[in-house]
């Protein structure tokens, strides 16, 4: 048998070549983007100008910020910035450690006695705590200037008034109305089947929140720890009133307030010593943004 009388089998078409991708239509931008675009940037550049101001300012000599204080520095140099780091009024270094002690002490109170209250106000049904939570929450609508008054004279009958301890007792305790109500959102997004796992395996309320729920808590506290910074940071009429200039501690803002209020028309100590005040305060924020996001957001993409 050759092989020319084998039945032969049709021939096959070559395979089609695949279709171009069409090319993705750029989207037209609508009114509405391109006017919230709009506003966005004039709120940025807004709120931007003040820092340009200051920073550019900072290395500038004293005729060239009166003649032209939005202009770049000509011939910038950093003895201003020296002047003010090693300035006779104010120890800027003493009042970066102070603050950061402040900070901390802060933060810790807060965490150890805002994290079992909202624990136990997010895992009860009951009616007095669902008002204890409302209790909490109309704290976050009281200013704290209001506060410093009745604050004054309990911390004077305390013995506290001008010390370390009632400062940052009294700031703790203004941070603890939005923590609580931000860690109970919070823990009512973790499922109770963990609490009832760590009950099976011995563990009591207070350790099941620290062992168990407490490491879940992760962005959250890490929210509150940043905008508790700031606001301890930034507090200006607090440490004035209750620690006082006869305390002998400065914060950061206190103390640049009381370097700079003695030249006024001193610029070239004014705005160094303001920039040396809000730069860690900038750089901490930078950094740290995304964990204000994420902790703000996690309560509600968690399931």
């Amino acid at each position: 048998m050759s092989l020319d009388s084998l039945p032969k089998r049709p021939a096959t078409a070559p395979p089609k070549p695949p279709a171009p991708a069409k090319a993705d239509t750029p989207r037209r931008r609508g009114p509405g983007r391109t006017a919230r675009l709009t506003f966005l940037t004039v709120v940025a550049l807004f709120m931007l100008v003040p820092l340009y101001v200051l920073v550019v300012n900072a290395f500038k000599a004293q005729p060239q910020i009166l003649s032209d204080p939005f202009g770049l520095p000509t011939d910038g140099t950093l003895k201003p910035l020296q002047k003010a780091l090693r300035g006779e009024e104010f120890d800027l270094v003493k009042g970066y450690a102070v603050t950061i002690l402040f900070v901390v002490c802060v933060n810790v109170l807060s965490i150890a006695l805002a994290g079992p209250v909202a624990y136990v106000i997010a895992r009860s049904a009951r009616r007095r705590y669902r008002a204890l939570m409302l209790f909490f929450l109309a704290g976050t609508f009281i200013p704290s200037q209001v506060l410093v008054i009745p604050v004054v004279y309990v911390l004077k009958t305390l013995g506290l008034m001008g010390t370390v301890r009632g400062f940052v007792l009294f700031e703790t305790v203004l941070t603890l109305p939005f923590s609580v109500f931000l860690y109970a959102g919070y823990i009512t997004t973790i499922p109770r089947e963990v609490d009832e796992a760590a009950a099976l395996d011995g563990c009591g309320p207070i350790r099941t929140f620290w062992r168990v729920v407490f490491p879940l808590m992760r962005p959250v506290v890490a929210t509150m720890v940043i905008l508790n910074t700031f606001s301890v940071w930034n507090d200006f009429v607090n440490p004035q009133i209750i620690l006082g200039p006869g305390s002998g501690l400065y914060t950061v803002t206190t103390g640049v307030y009381a370097a700079v209020s003695q030249y006024q028309t001193d610029y070239t100590v004014v705005f160094p010593t303001l920039l040396l005040a809000v730069a860690p305060l900038i750089v901490f924020f930078v950094f740290m943004q995304r964990h204000i996001i994420s902790g703000l957001t996690a309560g509600a993409t968690r399931g």
